[in-house]
């Protein structure tokens, strides 16, 4: 299946890395296209099939839509206002939070945020395949989100989410349009794989 990414926003990769990641990208500006039950499962399912430790699967989503009125001011209001800004246009609003512990033996699971991340990544995947785009969040109050959102204190508050279809620059306040139409970059391979030492390249 070959994707079309929006003109400057394909990444700059090696010819032969998937399209689905050349394509993928974290918009701010969303329409207010909904987004229908079959999709919303969908990008959720292929979040479910992310590797973890023992298998833990730590990761929960927590999902509210604009069309569920008090449910998704609520979520929104766990944002930064910065954050709040611009996501208010998204139809969808996703919180993620991750079990601190192990099921089995109940000991700290030091592995949790970082299988929380993959079953995002597969998220964020499904969705640029499903026509969709997603936008990652840090700026969240954790602790507004454990209380408005009812979250056991068994779980990290990781993420928010942002998902829908994509909308016109346009539409964001002047001062993030720039950013929305930048090119995107990356730092070079060099920096981040090394070979058996740090900081010595890999020899590829």
């Amino acid at each position: 299946m070959k994707l079309d990414g929006p003109a400057g926003k394909q990444a700059d990769t090696l010819p032969s890395v998937h399209d689905l990641i050349r394509v993928r990208w974290s918009p701010r500006s969303f329409s207010a296209r909904e987004v229908s039950n079959e999709d919303l499962k969908t990008v959720l399912d292929a979040a479910r099939w992310a590797a973890s430790s023992y298998n833990e699967q730590p990761w929960r989503f927590l999902v509210a839509r604009k069309s569920d009125g008090e449910a998704y001011e609520k979520m929104l209001s766990v944002l930064v206002p910065f954050n709040q800004s611009w996501a208010k246009s998204a139809p969808v609003l996703i919180v993620m939070a991750a079990k601190r512990t192990f099921s089995h033996n109940q000991q700290p699971n030091r592995f949790a945020l970082h299988d929380a991340g993959a079953a995002l990544a597969y998220l964020f995947l499904q969705a640029t395949a499903s026509g969709l785009h997603a936008h990652g969040m840090a700026g969240l109050d954790f602790d507004k989100a454990r209380t408005e959102l009812g979250i056991p204190d068994d779980y990290e508050v990781s993420a928010a989410v942002a998902l829908g279809y994509l909308g016109a620059a346009e539409e964001l306040p002047e001062s993030m349009r720039a950013g929305e139409l930048a090119k995107r970059t990356r730092k070079p391979l060099s920096e981040v794989a090394f070979g058996a030492h740090w900081g010595r390249p890999l020899d590829v």
